[in-house]
């Protein structure tokens, strides 16, 4: 029998780990979020798929390349933190290959960690829920992380599938529900990222509780004189400045966003529009602006791994338009309306939660571009409006830093499985 370490978490999720100058590194977002895990808890580990190198090369060089990697020796955090590496196998064979010595791995690694949390996704290849079946057999408590309702997302990108792929997904989603909703139940507290998460999965849960993903710090909040020069530039008559920030991939509606710039610019509207991000669509959304005629509205800028020049663009910007297609909780709404840039596009529980007390976001019904383009038009007519929705963002965005997000969800973690 393993002696449990006292203090300790065990974290099973499918970040990816990589090897980085010959040690075992993490995506920065990732390594920052270790380090406030680290504020919280004597010893963290951590365990997620091995990123087979060829397959790094090989997003490396695409269109939808764009993580910044990050040995964890470096972090202030490392003597506390220990990486385990497990098999990339989200294709069956792999994936039955290496499940029992997987499994076994992870069953010693629970009995040696005093909290455990998993992330649940997908039934193959995502080892969160293999190590909550572990758990279960061990009659351990543990904690449930879902962070986005995946089997919603891969439903409404059917379509936009080759004809093999949306067979296999079509049979594969009834299971991955039915999966899911077990092992929340089976789990003593869960924690489901952002409104959609918790109205989709709460009802099959102990311990419900709605967690955001957050990677802002107190510092990063819009300050007044910020504010007050925003709100000047929009009374002064100065064009409307719209922009997103994240992935040009289909659930982010790239081309929905392209088509609300063209529907404002031909109602008159003065913009200039900038899309911050790479992805599969960006040479279509390219395309796309020089058949509408907008390409001298719009700034397409590419991958920018500097989150302090992100946030500088969000603070810039009158408006985060944004055409989400799927019930997931993108962070970069959190961060806009830390940067005082109120966010307007599709609704969902997930965004209009984020506003729900203090105001800062407009809304309209899921797909609707023109809807959402004669939205932006009327809060251009109407700047006082605007500027009192500016307001209202940088209010509603004083509450969300992860230091703070990371002491709840880990006082949560304490409290239910202790």
């Amino acid at each position: 029998m393993n002696k449990i370490q006292q203090n300790s978490l065990l974290l099973v999720n499918s970040v990816p780990l990589r090897e980085v100058d010959g040690q075992l590194g993490l995506d920065d977002q990732t390594c920052a979020g270790l380090v406030r895990w680290a504020e919280n808890f004597k010893r963290l580990v951590i365990a997620g798929p091995a990123l087979p190198e060829h397959i790094a090369v090989q997003q490396q060089n695409s269109s939808t390349a764009g993580t910044k990697w990050q040995a964890v020796k470096d972090l202030p955090c490392a003597d506390q933190l220990e990486l385990v590496p497990l098999p990339y196998a989200y294709k069956l064979r792999d994936f039955t290959k290496v499940y029992a010595k997987t499994r076994e791995l992870l069953n010693e690694k629970i009995q040696q960690n005093q909290y455990l949390c998993f992330v649940i996704a997908r039934p193959i290849g995502d080892w969160g829920g293999i190590a909550a079946l572990e758990a279960i057999k061990l009659r351990r408590p543990y904690t449930a992380w879902l962070d986005r309702v995946e089997y919603e997302v891969i439903s409404r990108m059917l379509q936009s599938l080759p004809l093999k792929s949306r067979i296999k997904e079509s049979l594969h989603l009834p299971l991955m529900k039915r999966y899911q909703r077990y092992l929340i139940r089976q789990s003593s507290l869960g924690l489901f990222q952002g409104q959609d998460c918790y109205q989709a999965y709460s009802p099959f849960c102990k311990q419900p509780h709605c967690i955001y993903d957050v990677h802002t710090k107190k510092s990063d909040q819009i300050d007044e004189p910020s504010i007050d020069l925003k709100i000047k530039s929009l009374l002064s008559n100065e064009p409307l400045r719209i922009c997103y920030v994240g992935r040009a991939a289909d659930m982010k509606g790239p081309l929905d966003w392209l088509r609300v710039v063209d529907r404002i610019c031909k109602a008159g509207v003065d913009v200039k529009a900038t899309w911050v991000g790479d992805g599969p669509l960006l040479l279509k959304m390219k395309s796309l602006t020089q058949e509408l005629g907008i390409a001298d509205r719009v700034n397409l800028v590419g991958f920018v791994d500097d989150q302090s020049k992100i946030l500088q663009t969000m603070r810039e910007n009158h408006i985060f338009l944004f055409c989400h297609k799927t019930p997931e909780s993108p962070r970069c709404l959190v961060e806009s309306i830390v940067s005082g840039c109120p966010i307007v596009g599709y609704e969902s529980s997930y965004s209009q939660d984020l506003v729900s007390q203090y105001g800062g976001g407009a809304f309209v019904p899921m797909n609707d571009w023109q809807k959402l383009a004669d939205l932006v038009v009327e809060l251009n007519c109407d700047r006082p409006k605007l500027s009192k929705l500016i307001r209202e963002a940088a209010l509603s965005g004083q509450f969300f830093d992860e230091e703070t997000v990371y002491q709840e969800r880990s006082d949560l973690i304490k409290k239910y499985l202790t």
